[in-house]
């Protein structure tokens, strides 16, 4: 991404998918950005466990890949993610759990401890982290983190659970949801990003986001344009540069804004 005669991200509509992704997809986006983080993958057999843990993972990921192929194990946690254990005392009437009759595009990662089962429906994503007890036709349980956000946690944790439910139960597909405001904000951010990684300068960027004509009629020291366009610059660096953790939180998609 350091290459001044990239092109790469000049097409808007390269970025459109980041217009769905949630809080650690996005927070993956920013990292896999880093070249630093780049380089730690270079060197990967040296130190693997120390350098995922520096950037806050428990495996380093390809930053080749974006969000729709790489699903990256963060540490710890994100606080979406639903843990699943063996059911101790199950009723007569518990579900029982089987892997492979969950809808959705599922994407599996073991991480030495446990399995990590990444969910996608349409526009969506639910994250299991599988207790390594639990087998196939088991019954089992939802467990979420304990702490200051346990209400907000468990609301996201169900929220989840209702939309898998209603897809296992109807077989179909659920509606993708029309973008907001943040969404479209962290796509301009990335293009910008990416922009100022390949050597561009900021009306560069700027010409390519919103066009020769406007920016030739537009760009002052002072005006407008120009500071919008710093600010997504900076906001980018910002997350690049270690605020993409904020994102795996609860609510951290919106951070920054």
């Amino acid at each position: 991404m350091a290459d001044s005669r990239a092109v790469h991200w000049h097409p808007s509509a390269a970025y459109l998918y980041v217009l769905h992704l949630d809080g650690p997809a996005l927070a993956w986006e920013y990292l896999r950005r880093n070249p630093e983080y780049r380089r730690a993958w270079q060197r990967r057999r040296h130190r693997p466990l120390h350098e995922a843990q520096h950037w806050g993972l428990r495996l380093l990921e390809d930053p080749a890949r974006d969000a729709r192929d790489a699903h990256p194990d963060w540490f710890p946690d994100p606080s979406s993610v639903v843990q699943v254990y063996p059911d101790a005392d199950p009723a007569d009437d518990a579900l029982l759990f089987q892997l492979w009759h969950i809808p959705g595009r599922k994407q599996l990662i073991h991480d030495g401890k446990r399995l990590v089962l990444t969910i996608h429906l349409v526009d969506r994503m639910l994250r299991m982290a599988i207790s390594p007890a639990l087998e196939d036709g088991m019954a089992y349980a939802y467990a979420v983190r304990a702490g200051r956000q346990l209400r907000e946690r468990w609301r996201a944790v169900e929220a989840d659970l209702a939309m898998l439910d209603a897809a296992k139960a109807h077989r179909t597909a659920i509606a993708a949801a029309r973008p907001n405001r943040t969404a479209m904000l962290h796509m301009r951010t990335l293009q910008a990003l990416d922009g100022t990684l390949a050597g561009a300068s900021q009306r560069g960027v700027a010409e390519v986001m919103f066009g020769i004509t406007v920016v030739g009629e537009r760009w002052y020291d002072d005006g407008d344009l120009r500071a919008q366009v710093r600010r997504l610059i900076r906001r980018g660096q910002t997350l690049m540069g270690g605020e993409y953790r904020r994102l795996l939180q609860l609510g951290g998609a919106a951070q920054g804004r």
